[in-house]
């Protein structure tokens, strides 16, 4: 348990030095839209998205598995 903790850290804080050093504005295009964001805001969405999903995949494989279970 302890080394996930440890891990998840380490890869946090390489997120965000990732995230730090890309400051510059990003054009995006989607079918018919297109918008300027910057490249840390997007980085941080995107992990931010990412750790959502995987938590609640994670308590939903969880729950799925103590119904099974019971």
């Amino acid at each position: 348990m302890k080394s996930k903790i440890i891990l998840s850290v380490i890869l946090t804080g390489l997120a965000l030095i990732f995230m730090i050093q890309n400051f510059s504005v990003i054009n995006i295009r989607l079918l018919f839209w297109s918008f300027s964001i910057s490249g840390s805001l997007l980085m941080f969405s995107l992990f931010l998205t990412g750790f959502i999903l995987g938590w609640v995949i994670h308590s939903y494989s969880i729950h799925s598995r103590r119904n099974v279970k019971d």
